[in-house]
């Protein structure tokens, strides 16, 4: 059960898309007592010039959700803040990353969740002050706060899903292994590339453009010296079956003759100071104007631009800079030169030294420039600072109903780095910028079921880790795991060890490791397009399949995998396998080498497992099938009717595909069923399966 109360004057978000009526809550105090008829929970409220909930947690809760943040699956015992941020160095004590995902779930008695609507700045002390208090404030009394009551956590995420809507649904090559790099200057540049991976054999399906391939840093704009002739280049890159994704920034140049500019400029679309001048900050190519994304105007004008490369044959785009990152506003510049000019005529001490190097560290991302630009919403002013969390929802939001519009129903990849709930309909996430650091590995691993919660299924990190220089066997681990993501990219920045797969020895391994990606995809890709038309996760906790299993509780490095799976990735340097728990009986199928992979029957308990870098396990629960496809080294050239089912079978086992031509939309694919009759004894089945 879902009930939404409403306090104060809220911003409209449109994250849900259920029709809810609310109940107005007038300003008062409310104890966890008298709270328990209103909220069926006993959580407390205090809503005057601000909003603050509080609720006593026992020793047992767990707090799950939350999405893109810090830490573990289970958020207790920080602080978590909503409020977007452009900072690549996830490190623990980090309280904000690029998402703002305000959903959670109080597993404990009773279990309920919590989705506070709210866009500005929002505070989750979950046990960080106080170890048994989970509290909840922000900087007024605006939002709207849904409290579910549900029989278990997954019941309530089901619940949850439902009220915000159905995730997007990106085109089957999506599902490929995809390349990138900050650093890729020229077509040539690309060129080779997709002649390093083909030559080797490994599977490839997308290279990336960054901002280099655009002339000067403008949106929508392509540099002719470094990129000539690009429709027939991207013709190219198609007909060895590959696709361009080329990345697009929030910000809008500055400059006369450039039609972008010119034409927010006189539409009016751009966001402004308080005097109605249009806001100035410095972002790649200098200074820029940020689109106004609140009003729908400029939403209809950005989204069509992307029509600019839609008709060189690209297909998919992904949305950059959007929390919105700001290296200096002009306002910040005169201030930072006006403190500097103090310190001309003064002793360079440590005090004054440390000051100066503050100042010119702030001009980055300082939260002061938020309160610096206003939006423009349905005639009303509203300063950025308050709606912060949705600029980068809306930014892709833009270009996803663009794209209904200009694709003719044909599916778009599109995923963005900042996001509020209500983006995952249009998009998907990637979780910005990592570092390749072993603690980043475990973190996307946390990170993928607390996404599902949330509604974003398309997601997946910068494999191998976009700052610092990675080495060959935290590449190995981080494919192995990225094997199960959705988006499986590899992606690093300009300046760092290159680390595509034929830049690394033993290119042999690497290979495998992808191939291994290609002959799950029609499993993994069935089990998405299920998890997005029935409300599910496709990654989730232990506890949500097995809740009376105290052990599984507690642990965040094992997750649960679409229909029947289980998955235990390597995560440490050096180590040559690791512990993993069974909750049951399950089949242990472990990828070797080439297309070949053993199986046994593991039973329940503890287990230590030895796992070469190449190698992946993969666990199997009783009577559930796995699909294996044919070796394939792109989607387009994937049989999606030939498979080698998989089953550790005890009793009669079934299992549902689900089929598309992965492009089209709305999904309207076929399902087959498919079944493994009861043995007499228990045993491991291997069989051959096609498809009619």
């Amino acid at each position: 059960m879902i009930t939404k109360y409403c306090f104060g004057t809220p911003f409209e978000t449109e994250a849900v898309t259920a029709n809810l009526n609310s109940i107005a809550v007038t300003p008062f105090d409310l104890t966890k007592e008298s709270s328990k008829d209103m909220f069926h929970c006993p959580i407390s409220i205090k809503s005057d010039d601000n909003f603050s909930l509080e609720y006593e947690m026992e020793d047992n809760v767990i707090v799950y959700g939350l999405g893109e943040a810090n830490r573990g699956i289970n958020k207790r015992g920080y602080q978590y803040i909503s409020y977007c941020a452009d900072d690549p160095n996830h490190t623990e004590n980090k309280f904000s990353l690029y998402g703002a995902h305000n959903f959670i779930i109080i597993d404990g008695n009773p279990c309920f969740g919590l989705f506070l609507d709210y866009p500005g700045k929002l505070t989750f002390d979950i046990g960080y002050s106080f170890h048994s208090k989970l509290r909840i404030f922000s900087e007024d009394s605006n939002l709207y706060l849904y409290v579910i009551s549900g029989t278990n956590p997954y019941d309530i995420v089901k619940q949850f899903r439902e009220l915000i809507g159905e995730s997007y649904l990106p085109p089957l090559w999506a599902f490929g292994y995809q390349q990138s790099r900050w650093g890729y200057q020229t077509a040539q540049d690309i060129r080779t590339v997709a002649d390093e991976y083909q030559k080797r054999g490994i599977g490839l399906d997308a290279i990336y453009m960054d901002i280099d391939y655009m002339e000067r840093y403008k949106d929508f704009t392509i540099d002719e010296e470094k990129f000539p002739n690009f429709s027939e280049f991207v013709a190219e890159m198609k007909n060895r079956n590959l696709h361009l994704i080329p990345i697009i920034d929030a910000g809008v140049k500055i400059e006369d003759g450039y039609s972008v500019y010119e034409e927010g400029v006189a539409g009016d679309y751009f966001c402004k100071r308080e005097d109605g001048t249009n806001f100035i900050a410095g972002v790649w190519p200098g200074d820029t104007h940020f689109p106004d994304f609140f009003k729908k105007e400029t939403r209809d004008w950005f989204g069509n631009k992307y029509q600019y490369l839609l008709e060189k044959g690209i297909d998919g785009f992904w949305n950059d800079m959007n929390e919105p990152a700001i290296f200096y506003s002009k306002e910040g510049l005169e201030n930072t030169f006006a403190e500097i000019k103090k310190l001309e005529n003064r002793e360079l001490d440590l005090t004054n030294f440390f000051y100066l190097k503050h100042l010119v560290d702030s001009l980055q991302n300082n939260e002061e420039d938020h309160k610096r630009f206003y939006h423009e919403v349905d005639g009303v002013k509203i300063r950025h600072d308050k709606v912060h969390n949705l600029y980068g929802y809306y930014m892709t939001r833009a270009a996803g109903e663009a794209f209904l519009k200009l694709s003719e129903s044909k599916r778009i990849l599109l995923f963005s780095r900042s996001s509020y709930i209500g983006m995952h309909r249009y998009g998907g996430i990637w979780t910005g910028d990592n570092q390749s650091w072993w603690s980043h590995l475990l973190l996307n691993i946390k990170m993928m079921p607390s996404l599902n919660m949330c509604g974003f299924l398309y997601s997946g990190a910068d494999l191998g880790g976009f700052g610092s220089d990675v080495t060959r066997d935290l590449m190995l681990r981080w494919l192995a795991f990225g094997i199960f993501t959705p988006l499986m990219r590899n992606h690093s920045a300009i300046g760092t060890r290159n680390q595509e797969c034929y830049e690394l020895e033993s290119t042999e391994e690497f290979k495998h490791l992808i191939g291994i990606r290609y002959r799950l995809i029609p499993y993994l890709y069935s089990e998405f397009v299920k998890a997005v038309k029935n409300n599910e996760m496709l990654f989730r906790p232990l506890a949500f399949d097995y809740p009376n299993d105290t052990q599984v509780r507690r642990i965040e490095d094992q997750l649960m995998l679409g229909d029947g799976l289980m998955i235990a990735p390597v995560y440490t340097q050096n180590a040559t396998g690791r512990y993993v728990y069974l909750p049951e009986d399950m089949l242990y199928l472990k990828f070797t080498k080439g297309s070949d992979y053993s199986m046994e029957v593991l039973t329940k308990g503890h287990h230590y497992l030895l796992v070469g870098l190449s190698e992946v396990p993969l666990f199997v629960k009783p009577n559930h099938i796995v699909l294996l496809a044919n070796p394939a080294q792109n989607t387009a050239t994937l049989n999606r009717k030939n498979f080698t089912l998989l089953c550790y079978l005890t009793k009669e086992a079934s299992y549902e595909f689900y089929e598309d031509d992965g492009i089209t939309l709305p999904a309207n694919g076929t399902t087959t069923n498919l079944s493994i009759d009861c043995p007499d004894t228990a045993r491991i089945v291997t069989s051959e399966f096609v498809i009619n």
